[in-house]
């Protein structure tokens, strides 16, 4: 890959990674909720599960989509009935110290995520047709390599953010809202792929 080209993914996978999304928008809410330690976890799930999911679309799922394309429209509706209750589950945590405050999303659970995710999948698929065309093992790895080393700082300045706006949601009523603010922003991440 020529310098030029390393340079351009390198930008676009910092400003897919740290545009607002499924993946930054939880864990901005389980910063809030959970704080920054116990999110952990979540966001290495989120940086490894999406490093992963990219090689393995490098070299060779993109190919499958391409002879399956109902396999985009399983997906599509996948994706849409997860998100939205993850949405439900951000809206309904509990306060913390309540007794009753959940728990963040685990490593597996946050791995598992990108492959329903369909920023994710929209990020994965142009990255490998943009900057990997020959979907070859080397090129597919540097794309995976370089959104896992651009995504970790992202990620944790999302959860960073949500733990210092914990300082501000001090009531259960600021907390209600900002949950319920944050799954209507999740929500509001499947309008272009409901309309799409």
């Amino acid at each position: 890959m020529s310098p030029d080209l390393f340079i351009a993914l390198t930008g676009f996978a910092f400003v897919t990674s740290a545009t607002p999304g499924p993946n930054n928008l939880m864990l901005m809410a389980s910063g809030a909720n959970y704080g920054f330690r116990r999110t952990v976890p979540h966001m290495l799930g989120v940086v490894i599960g999406f490093t992963v999911m990219v090689a393995l679309v490098g070299v060779g799922l993109m190919a499958l989509f391409d002879l399956f394309p109902v396999a985009h429209v399983v997906l599509k509706y996948g994706s849409i009935l997860y998100l939205l209750w993850l949405a439900w589950r951000i809206a309904h945590a509990a306060a913390p110290g309540t007794g009753d405050t959940g728990r963040p999303m685990t490593f597996f659970e946050a791995a598992a995520f990108q492959w329903v995710n369909p920023k994710g999948w929209t990020m994965a698929l142009s990255a490998i047709a943009a900057y990997a065309p020959d979907r070859g093992l080397a090129a597919a790895a540097l794309v995976a390599a370089v959104f896992g080393l651009v995504n970790l700082p992202s990620v944790s300045a999302w959860t960073a953010l949500g733990q210092q706006i914990r300082h501000v949601l001090t009531s259960a009523a600021r907390l209600r809202a900002y949950n319920w603010t944050m799954a209507a922003l999740l929500v509001a991440t499947l309008y272009p792929v409901v309309f799409a």
